[in-house]
């Protein structure tokens, strides 16, 4: 074999390790062997030796060198980095053979083999390699790892280097000239492709002399072969017969198929065709043959008649291709499955799962207190420790489950095929007693135990393995939290919960800082007169993709995280900000703000106040209220207390929000200083179908009067709202029937154009006399409203239906009569109750016989009476 002694060798590179030295030269004289073969033609024979060597290199020199490194730099960083590169080195190799046995040019093979060996040479052998035996000889020598590392750096420098940017150098230089030494092959090949049948099976017999050549007559089946075939099948070439059908017929039955196709493409095409396959040997068992054949004779209608090839042995190249497949996929120490193996057998798996419909458990695996049996008795005792556990952990399982070794004290199962799951948990446990079962090694006993995180698969979202494998991890990481020797299964309910909110305050956090935030304000007013005394400020988010959002799309995720005091601070900026524009413009109204529980209770509330009214001096007293919410004053009372009395001193005064839906208790209204009570709008908008809310509501007002506390109804939301409110006696109010929250720009415009409305002018208050009145014309629309709910199908049951012992029918018969008995105006009342629970009755009896919607078709009857009736009970107030 032809070689080109392009990297010659001597002692300037040596390392100074004889062991790893050798190994070294042999490596470079693989080099200048490749080089020849890409000048000179590189054939697959050729090739395959060379793949061949450099496998066998492989094994011993990685296995010599890094024992070194392990003993003398054990765990350093260094250490890990070689056993990296070698790993690549073997991944690379095996990918290059594929490629080659994948029909890839063997020209192309060769030069990307050389290209990656001289790379490995500049950048490993001649410098890493060095460096680290350098540091190896000092460590002999005694001296400290920290001054082998400072005379090993110092070695490296100057000559060494300039002798690895020679070897770069002179890589360039051997690339221009292969590549033309290539191109003249290929000129010589194509004239060559037009020799005579007898000059290319010489050439083949030449080139591959330790191959043997074959010659088919395709009429009649005949096999000519050279000696060396039955040599190399393991029979005597003097009795050796064969013809087609026995050779095909000798082929092992997996490779049949492919070899007949291979050959009658070779005839129907003419070739050249390739085939790999086992071939029954002589003695027993099977040889693995490469077969390579053209069509070199035709008749005079173009039909193929002869077929000329060569056989040759390659059971030795399969061995070592399966050597660098199990080095590529495997754990050296352990034998079991690595991560590169494991993850392609857990996408199958997650693909047989998602088939069968079963479930897949994915188990990560860590020892406890590992690194203390290392440190104390070495890393041959740990290694000796992995390997027993690593057996164990093995028996574990069933037939069809996994287990690999991720690296260190690092282990991942997989479990196919559960049913549910807890079909797995035997499993589990069976690996829990194997890690924590004593193990003997050299006369000590060893005791440690693993942390196990499980996972399952398919799941209610799409999950990868990459995101599997991070679950079973962050699960086992909880395992070791709960006190290790224990497994926990991944929540992927709760997971997805936190991720989402994650995900949602980080989005709020990003539109606090793209100022995606915007006050709106809703005004406030006096029912009785039309004064506006004032303005609410509401958050609102302008979300760039979903438009204008309410605060109770985003405020709640939010609640009790700091983020909320983040944007509390901003909405206190944003309103002061707001005063005194609104001082500047003549428009100066008071303004409420919304307070959050967290932010009232921070220790520093009142100097954060004070500080940001001082940023904005043209806010003076009364301009500012906080509005905080019933039960988040309760929460801490002392301190809300304080800090209320703190900030009336600074001229900004409280209101109690949603008052009514708390504690309510008297003490605390007694005790607490806030100026203002703001009644829960869901007692407002209620108040006119249900007489429970109505008494709140009542009551509420009675307290505020009592306690000389101003109050104001919020979610007045039609004119009905506000006539309830102030024949009750409630004065101030806001909502939707006087205005919207709405931005600062069109605040203008509607004080322009806001009246009182007509049916709001000159209500008198209802004398308390007068409320059981009151009550009872909202028991009746609460008594009419069950009815609908009723007949829509919305409630199981009707209401009572005796006019009698109805709400309304009771004080009708007792406190109505004894108040208003003998008046016309009761006297039609009586009446058009009585019809309406007649009217009610038909409704009823056409649902009852599967015709309800007659029934809801006719319901209008019933809310025409209603009104008509409470209308006449309004007449009796006169």
């Amino acid at each position: 074999m032809n070689t080109i002694d392009i990297f010659p060798w001597d002692a300037h590179f040596d390392t100074g390790l004889d062991e790893v030295d050798a190994q070294h030269r042999r490596l470079v004289a693989l080099l200048n062997q490749l080089a020849g073969e890409v000048a000179y033609g590189s054939e697959p024979a050729g090739l395959d030796d060379i793949f061949e060597a450099l496998t066998d290199y492989t094994v011993y020199h990685f296995e010599t060198e890094e024992a070194i490194w392990r003993a003398y730099l054990p765990g350093e960083p260094d250490e890990a980095g070689h056993r990296e590169a070698h790993a690549r080195f073997v991944e690379t190799l095996r990918e290059l053979r594929a490629g080659q046995a994948g029909g890839r040019p063997a020209p192309e093979v060769a030069e990307a083999m050389l290209a990656f060996l001289a790379r490995w040479l500049a950048s490993h052998i001649l410098e890493s390699d060095r460096h680290m035996a350098y540091r190896v000889q000092a460590l002999r020598e005694g001296l400290t790892p920290a001054a082998a590392r400072e005379r090993a750096d110092a070695r490296m420098s100057g000559a060494s280097r300039a002798l690895i940017d020679l070897v770069l150098s002179i890589y360039g230089t051997l690339t221009a000239n292969t590549l033309k030494l290539m191109r003249e092959i290929g000129e010589r090949q194509h004239a060559e492709s037009e020799l005579r049948v007898s000059e290319e099976r010489l050439r083949l017999a030449l080139a591959a002399a330790d191959q043997a050549w074959f010659e088919v007559e395709l009429a009649s089946g005949r096999v000519i072969v050279s000696p060396e075939y039955p040599r190399m099948i393991g029979f005597d070439p003097a009795t050796f017969d064969t013809d087609v059908d026995n050779w095909i017929a000798n082929v092992h039955p997996d490779e049949r198929a492919s070899v007949m196709a291979a050959f009658d493409l070779c005839v129907r095409d003419g070739g050249p065709c390739k085939a790999d396959y086992r071939r029954r040997a002589g003695g027993g068992g099977w040889k693995w043959i490469r077969s390579i054949g053209k069509i070199a004779q035709w008749d005079a209608q173009g039909q193929a008649t002869r077929m000329v090839g060569i056989h040759t042995d390659i059971t030795q190249l399969k061995e070592h291709e399966s050597q660098l497949e199990h080095i590529a996929h495997y754990d050296v120490l352990t034998g079991l499955p690595n991560r590169a193996l494991l993850a392609d057998r857990l996408r199958q798996a997650m693909a047989h799962a998602q088939r069968r419909g079963e479930r897949l458990a994915v188990v990560y695996i860590d020892l406890d207190e590992f690194k203390a049996v290392n440190d104390a008795h070495g890393h041959d005792i740990g290694d000796q420790l992995l390997i027993q556990l690593a057996e164990r952990m093995t028996h574990a399982l069933r037939d069809g489950d996994t287990i690999a070794r991720l690296g260190g004290d690092e282990f991942v199962a997989l479990l196919p095929d559960l049913a549910g799951s807890g079909a797995g948990l035997a499993v589990i446990g069976r690996l829990l007693a194997a890690a924590a079962d004593p193990v003997s090694i050299d006369g000590r006993e060893l005791r440690i135990s693993a942390s196990l995180g499980v996972t399952h698969y398919p799941q209610i979202e799409d999950v990868d393995a990459d995101h599997l494998l991070n679950q079973a991890d962050q699960a086992m990481y909880q395992a070791k939290l709960a006190g290790r020797n224990r497994y926990h299964l991944f929540d992927a309910e709760r997971d997805r919960d936190a991720r989402a909110e994650h995900e949602n305050l980080e989005r709020l956090r990003q539109a606090l800082t793209g100022e995606e935030f915007e006050l709106h304000y809703q005004p406030k007013v006096n029912l009785r007169t039309g004064a506006v005394v004032g303005f609410e400020a509401l958050i609102r988010w302008r979300h760039p993709r979903r438009g204008l959002l309410e605060p109770a799309l985003f405020l709640p995720l939010i609640a009790n995280h700091p983020l909320s005091i983040e944007l509390g601070d901003w909405v206190l900026e944003s309103a002061l900000a707001r005063i005194e524009a609104w001082k500047a413009g003549g428009m100066a109204r008071p303004l409420s703000i919304n307070v959050d529980a967290m932010q009232i209770h921070r220790p520093d509330f009142v100097d954060r106040l004070r500080a940001a009214l001082a940023r904005h001096p043209a806010v003076g007293p009364g301009d500012l209220e906080l509005e905080i919410l019933e039960t988040s004053a309760l929460r801490d009372f002392a301190h809300v207390t304080r800090v209320m009395r703190d900030c009336r001193e600074l001229g900004v005064d409280f209101a109690l929000d949603d008052f009514g839906t708390g504690y309510s208790s008297l003490t605390y209204l007694r005790r607490l200083p806030a100026g203002q009570l703001k009644i829960d709008q869901s007692f407002v908008r209620g108040m006119l179908d249900d007489p429970d809310d109505l008494a709140i509501l009542e009551g509420v007002l009675g307290l505020a009067g009592a306690f000389r506390r101003r109050v104001i109804a919020e979610g007045v939301e039609t004119l009905a709202h506000g006539e309830m409110l102030l024949r009750l006696g409630c004065e101030l109010g806001q909502g939707y029937a006087i205005a919207p929250p709405m931005p600062a720009d069109a605040l203008p415009g509607w004080l322009a154009t806001w009246r009182l409305p007509h049916a709001w002018l000159d209500l008198p208050r209802y004398n308390r006399d007068d409320l059981p009145v009151l009550f009872a014309a909202v028991e009746h629309r609460a008594w009419i409203a069950t009815i609908d709910a009723h007949l829509r199908g919305e409630r199981e049951n009707p209401p009572p239906l005796d006019p009698r012992q109805c709400r309304f029918g009771a004080w009708l018969d007792d406190e109505g009569r004894m108040r208003h008995g003998g008046s016309a105006v009761f006297d039609a009342v009586e009446r058009l109750h009585l019809e309406i629970h007649e009217r009610v009755d038909q409704l009823l009896d056409l649902k009852r016989h599967g015709q309800a919607e007659r029934a809801i078709a006719r319901i209008g009857e019933v809310h025409a009476l209603r009104d008509v009736l409470l209308a006449e009970l309004l007449a009796l107030l006169g």
